[in-house]
């Protein structure tokens, strides 16, 4: 039978009624022969909790303290279920990420995991026990509890999965699995059953939120076969429906079937654009401007630059909005003043859309087809960015919706 490790989020453990049922599921599994660790995330809101009770005591709470109390939801998570499973009669055992141990740097509130002995997950698994392990926690090199950011348990649960070479991972969630689209957006948005490493990586790093994008990229580096599916089914549906439902997310080589052009269309509000015009056109002068927005810990995503014919170039790029401010005070406080841009301007009511898909590899005229079915809408394109398998526009935030639309429509992506 099969090493399987389970990770479920904050609304599957949302109440004592709902960690039940993931016992009861768990235990299906159990029975079944398969072996079992589950990575749980703290209640639903518990981790906010925490924080908020936290900043009523400092403002900017001490990094080392609020991981030392962030980490306790998961603690609690954890012994629950291990007493739910217990009371269905099975063998199961918590441990905390330092009790493992899932080693990690010294980087509080956003450490990265470093490596995980398997020794005592695999002891207890063989033993016939149920492992159960905190997600988003582990411990640095000098023994202090560190947590690994928000979506963390994702994270966890890969790696873990990557550590006893488990045969699946499954990511229980609120929802089914990966969609073309968001279906909020886009009705006609159907599930995919198989979506590539690339791809879903590509999609969490435009703007899905189905996974956090570090899961992802474990997932991909260690080759766990990941699986999204739905926390919210009858816990006692049959075994072999529930392990073929979801979407699968594996290597591009265990997808036999032909490929389609474009998986998926993402999107993402949180974008905001800058753009400094009359910027003498030198060698340097791209570093002069994001120079210092990297020393401000400020992240680029897209970047674009015209030369024109009087030795000027016009240079833009877009960061995340919360940044926006931020990067404007950086730009003319302390880039200007070397540079001397006849302007710089911004605007943060944009938006990024995005067409992922491994397909495009071996297909032409994807990019013409996108532009056409924006123009058509009367969307007109203010950046472009490529890569092997997605090309990305930024528009008008207020076209945003019907830019998806349009192009999961033009791309043949609805409800079959």
């Amino acid at each position: 039978m099969a090493l399987i490790v389970h990770k479920y989020g904050g609304t599957s453990m949302g109440s004592t009624e709902r960690i039940k049922n993931v016992a009861k599921r768990v235990a299906k599994w159990h029975a079944a022969g398969h072996k079992v660790a589950v990575v749980p995330s703290a209640m639903s809101g518990e981790t906010n909790r925490l924080i908020g009770l936290a900043k009523e005591i400092q403002e900017q709470p001490d990094p080392r303290e609020l991981d030392m109390i962030a980490s306790t939801g998961e603690q609690v998570s954890v012994g629950l279920l291990s007493m739910a499973l217990r009371a269905l009669g099975l063998e199961a055992v918590s441990y905390a990420g330092w009790q493992v141990p899932i080693k990690t740097d010294n980087a509080y509130t956003k450490a990265r995991i470093e490596s995980i002995d398997d020794q005592r997950i695999l002891a207890d698994m063989n033993a016939g026990r149920v492992v159960i392990i905190t997600g988003f926690q582990g411990v640095d090199p000098e023994g202090n509890i560190t947590t690994l950011g928000r979506g963390g348990s994702d994270t966890s649960a890969v790696a873990v999965a990557a550590a006893i070479k488990a045969d699946e991972c499954l990511i229980y969630t609120d929802v089914d699995g990966v969609y073309t689209t968001d279906p909020r957006v886009e009705p006609n948005a159907r599930r995919l059953d198989v979506v590539t490493f690339e791809e879903m990586l590509e999609m969490a790093s435009l703007g899905s939120k189905i996974l956090q994008i570090r899961s992802v990229e474990f997932a991909g580096k260690y080759k766990v076969k990941t699986r999204v599916l739905s926390s919210l089914t009858d816990p006692l549906m049959p075994l072999e429906e529930e392990m073929h439902s979801g979407t699968l997310i594996t290597f591009e080589e265990d997808n036999t079937m032909e490929q389609a052009v474009i998986s998926g269309i993402a999107f993402n509000r949180d974008e905001a654009k800058i753009t400094l015009r009359g910027v003498p056109d030198k060698p340097g002068i791209a570093f002069q401007i994001l120079g210092p927005i990297s020393e401000a810990n400020i992240d680029v995503d897209m970047i674009i630059q015209n030369t024109s014919l009087d030795g000027t170039t016009d240079f833009s790029f877009t960061v995340h909005r919360n940044e926006y401010k931020k990067a404007l005070d950086v730009l003319n406080t302390v880039v200007q003043p070397n540079i001397h841009a006849k302007e710089i301007s911004g605007d943060d009511k944009i938006c990024k859309v995005s067409a992922v898909g491994i397909g495009m590899r071996s297909h032409v005229g994807i990019a013409s087809l996108m532009f056409r079915s924006l123009s058509q809408e009367g969307i007109n394109i203010q950046m472009i960015s490529t890569s092997e398998i997605k090309i990305s526009v930024v528009i008008d935030d207020k076209y945003m919706e019907l830019a998806v639309r349009a192009l999961h429509k033009a791309f043949d992506l609805e409800q079959v």
